[in-house]
């Protein structure tokens, strides 16, 4: 089991990065906000969870011990693998999923890609008493504070992707008049509208 990489990040795309440690590559799989705080060149610290299959040795790297906790407890539940597990942690925080699923908020679980109606009410009877208590508190509390982030982490993703700071500021900027004032969607899907606005 390896339970953290330490090193510096050799390289990060749009779904994954590459920490050398000692000159052995280890590449991690993340998710988009995991990612936007990896800078190219720079020394990190990145908690892991090694998925062994027949065919594979698969690592998944994330932001804290917390994220990495959830992700090993998503998989418990029947139906849900890792990369499903990493889909849940890419659309929702560790207390957003933990929220949901303690309120039974089926609406924010089937938000995430792969999951339907029938697979959030298992992952709902089968984790209510094991994922635990929200670290925060209410949700209204952190939205300004996750609000004003998204941009810290859209901007550091597309400069990860080798986007100059001028290009990555102004899809951000661009990102950020279409939202509106509305609550912010996931990063991955924010970093995916930035990198529409860059393309065209």
């Amino acid at each position: 089991m390896i339970a953290f990489v330490s090193g510096q990040v050799a390289a990060a795309g749009p779904d994954g990065a590459v920490i050398d440690v000692h000159g052995v590559g280890f590449a991690v799989q993340c998710t988009p906000a995991t990612l936007a705080g990896l800078r190219v060149g720079e020394e990190a610290r990145v908690p892991t969870s090694m998925v062994v299959r027949e065919d594979s040795l698969t690592l998944f790297g994330f932001a804290d011990d917390d994220e990495r906790q959830v992700f090993e407890l998503l998989q418990t539940a029947s139906g849900v693998g890792p990369r499903l597990a990493l889909a849940m942690l890419a659309v929702h925080s560790p207390d957003g999923l933990r929220r949901a699923v303690a309120a039974e908020d089926l609406t924010a679980l089937t938000k995430v890609p792969g999951i339907g109606k029938k697979g959030a009410q298992r992952i709902v009877l089968e984790l209510k008493d094991r994922l635990g208590d929200p670290a925060g508190g209410a949700e209204g509390a952190r939205a300004p504070v996750r609000a004003a982030a998204w941009r810290d982490q859209v901007q550091a993703g597309l400069i990860n992707l080798g986007w100059t700071v001028r290009d990555a500021d102004a899809a951000v900027d661009a990102v950020a008049a279409d939202l509106g004032a509305g609550e912010a969607p996931p990063v991955a899907a924010l970093l995916k509208a930035a990198l529409k606005k860059l393309s065209k």
